[in-house]
């Protein structure tokens, strides 16, 4: 009888008969095989599903850095305005006038009167610097001649940060009236939004100390072009939201370069209400910012203006206009004294 191997998956054997002359028998080999059987066992799937893994890490690391890139604008938005703007699809709310919802996000700190904020100095050093030697008195300006002096340096500041363009001055009755808008070629911000350029935030900077050495008061007031925004509602971003913001990131980077924050008298925006070129409702230059630095008879009459009368004007026999009840003795009078 042959002898017969133990018995072997098929796939992995292979047979052979082989005559023995010595013994007159037949003898059978068999070869037992080593390969695997790639369709059942093979690694291929895996490389393709680390591939596949590796492709999704990468996918969701884009959108995360997107996201803190979007994030991280809108954070510059919120603190250089100082209000709280919410996305709510068809346009940007204004929590000023949709009611106060809080804010998770952290301001930017303001400076205190006669401080001069450095960036990157430690509180320990600004209170240290503060209490050195007392700076030379700030000048005021009130003749022509010392407000256009004044015009050129800011002239010469704009030509170093490149934008000699974008600078226009002019001395008026009121004090010195300061231009700087956006040209075809360069927006001091970006559309629609309250974040400045990088040139228009060093430029910024770089007046704060000039006006540091001034007793002038000055108007800061925001302008945007004709362009209207799609949502019109009452809660809904518009122009004046968008001009007050722009006025407010300014004066915060004036005070970042070093303005004391008694410097600022009032911070408006007028949207589209006082276009500069109004025969071209979208051009360039009327989206600007307008800093009016005022003398000390004009910055006192805007603020007697705004602050409490500081006389009486008769309107009648024992009535002025200085007391809240004039107006209705006034008409109590007028409508005994009219004919029936």
């Amino acid at each position: 009888m042959p002898r017969r191997a133990a018995a072997l998956p098929t796939a992995c054997l292979e047979s052979a008969v082989q005559p023995n002359k010595a013994s007159g028998h037949e003898t059978v080999v068999k070869r037992v095989s080593r390969k695997h059987d790639d369709h059942g066992h093979g690694g291929a799937w895996k490389v393709a599903f680390a591939d596949f893994c590796l492709a999704l890490l990468c996918l969701f690391l884009v959108l995360w850095l997107l996201a803190s890139r979007n994030s991280e604008r809108m954070q510059v938005v919120l603190k250089n305005a100082g209000a709280n703007m919410i996305d709510e699809g068809n346009g940007v709310n204004n929590s000023l006038a949709s009611g106060s919802r809080g804010s998770l996000i952290e301001r930017y700190p303001v400076p205190a009167h006669g401080e001069v904020p450095v960036r990157g100095e430690s509180r320990e050093s600004s209170n240290q610097r503060a209490e050195g030697p007392q700076q030379s008195p700030r000048a005021q300006l009130e003749s022509p001649a010392e407000l256009q002096e004044l015009a050129r340096s800011v002239e010469r500041i704009s030509a170093e940060e490149g934008l000699a363009g974008n600078v226009h001055s002019a001395v008026t009755p009121q004090g010195l009236r300061l231009m700087l808008h956006d040209t075809d070629v360069r927006g001091m911000f970006e559309r629609g939004s309250a974040t400045p350029s990088e040139r228009f935030r060093a430029l910024l900077r770089k007046l704060g100390p000039v006006f540091a050495q001034i007793q002038n008061q000055l108007l800061i007031v925001g302008h945007t072009d004709a362009s209207q925004y799609q949502d019109k509602g009452p809660g809904a971003f518009s122009n004046w939201a968008l001009s007050s913001h722009r006025a407010m990131s300014a004066r915060y980077h004036l005070l970042d370069g070093g303005m004391p924050e008694d410097s600022v008298l009032q911070v408006s925006g007028m949207a589209d209400s006082a276009l500069f070129d109004a025969a071209h409702p979208t051009a360039a230059i009327n989206r600007r910012i307008e800093l009016m630095v005022l003398t000390g008879r004009q910055s006192s009459a805007i603020a007697a203006m705004y602050g409490a009368p500081q006389q009486s004007h008769p309107l009648g026999s024992g009535l002025d206009a200085e007391t809240p009840e004039a107006a209705q003795e006034l008409r109590r009078s007028l409508r005994m004294t009219a004919p029936n």
